[in-house]
């Protein structure tokens, strides 16, 4: 068992030469941490723990959509209830706290970015997008502007000292790993956040929202996509890009056509339910081609991916990710966030950095992630890319 007391207990100033437990040379007193508040137990534990340590903790909730339908939502984050939930911890802990209207930014770097990625036929991740730009640029930019010396979230990853610098590693806990998340995380940003939960079990995140008495310690985790109050991803995308919903064919790679659909937005590669068609065999949506509006079906067999290509990469490797391919490097290769990595090669292809499974994998989609594991130390996150272009294995004719 974790030792609650332990984790708790003050700390004193550091001795000279030496660094505090966030990594600074200076009394905790005297070093400013601003803590991500969402209004969930994570971050909540994340800002009263910090607190109890001894830091100077200042509390940022981000307002990042209309909380007055979102509040209706059990498990939404960042909106309505959960704000309130973020100030009423802060009050009970004794420390600052701030809400910052970040609607109009969230709109347009994730909730714009979702829906256009679908209508593209590639399945977005706007949790991701999230990372990468409201939280880990908008709201670290704000943190330094308040002195801050470091910004703290309840992620479940770790930020270790590595031989060669800082480096990105999975969490303790593998049933609450978010590394696929974070894939995306600089180099710069990783130097200034830190993750005070990477390291612990639920559980014992538990036991502190149960210890400091959080009005939040028995509120459910977040579930699903934050501004999905419904469930519906196509319904967000309507609502966001009116007529998205346009009718097509749903094809067979074969050729034939088995029926019509009421718009790609609906579809996702890999997806079996629900396709509405039947032809006496399992069918899968293998491909989703918006420029014909077409949605393409096929055994599951269809699916199987020898190598995949990537875009807008983040590389945390010690070399830069084009030596790094021209040496083939080993890797894991992870890409979904509930599939574990598989064994692959990262090599060049074309001039792109590309992927190479060491054994086909499936149901890969356009517009997801593609996040690398070092092959020698599973734990490490050395980064990856949005996947541009797959490469199936399969016999037959691809609809082109």
């Amino acid at each position: 068992m974790t030792d609650i007391a332990a984790l708790i207990a003050p700390e004193s100033a550091p001795p000279s030469g030496m660094l505090n437990s966030l990594g600074f040379p200076k009394p905790p007193s005297e070093t400013r941490v601003v803590a991500a508040m969402s209004g969930g137990v994570d971050s909540s534990v994340v800002a009263a723990l910090l607190k109890a340590r001894g830091y100077d903790v200042v509390g940022i909730t981000l307002q990042l959509y209309d909380h007055g339908a979102a509040i209706q939502k059990k498990g939404a984050c960042c909106a309505g209830q959960d704000i309130h939930d973020a100030r009423d911890v802060a009050d009970q802990i004794g420390i600052p706290h701030y809400v910052l209207d970040y609607e109009s930014k969230f709109r347009q770097q994730v909730m714009d970015d979702f829906a256009d990625t679908y209508l593209t036929g590639s399945t977005p991740i706007p949790c991701i997008r999230c990372n990468q730009t409201v939280k880990f640029s908008d709201l670290l930019k704000t943190s330094k502007d308040l002195g801050a010396d470091c910004l703290a979230t309840g992620h479940y990853i770790r930020r270790c000292q590595g031989k060669e610098g800082v480096e990105l590693h999975r969490a303790v806990d593998a049933s609450r790993d978010q590394s696929y998340f974070l894939f995306a995380t600089t180099g710069e940003q990783l130097d200034y956040v830190r993750f005070p939960l990477g390291g612990l079990p639920k559980t014992t995140v538990r036991d502190l929202a149960d210890h400091f008495n959080l009005p939040v310690a028995d509120k459910p985790d977040s579930q699903d996509i934050c501004f999905v109050p419904t469930g519906s991803y196509a319904q967000v995308v309507e609502a966001l890009r009116p007529g998205a919903g346009r009718k097509g064919d749903i094809v067979h790679i074969d050729g034939r056509i088995l029926g019509q659909h009421n718009g790609v937005i609906h579809y996702t590669v890999g997806q079996r339910r629900g396709l509405g068609v039947a032809t006496g065999e399992p069918l899968f949506v293998v491909k989703i081609d918006a420029a014909k509006r077409q949605v393409i079906v096929g055994p599951r067999e269809a699916l199987r991916i020898a190598a995949l290509q990537l875009e807008e990469i983040n590389w945390l490797g010690e070399d830069t990710i084009r030596a790094a391919c021209a040496d083939r490097l080993e890797v894991l290769a992870r890409v979904r966030s509930t599939r574990a990595p598989l064994p692959a090669y990262l090599t060049l292809q074309d001039g792109q950095p590309s992927v190479r499974f060491k054994d086909a994998e499936e149901g890969v989609a356009r517009g997801q992630a593609c996040v690398l594991y070092d092959a020698s130390d599973e734990t490490r996150v050395l980064g990856g890319g949005f996947i541009a272009q797959t490469e199936a294995t399969f016999e037959a004719e691809q609809i082109a």
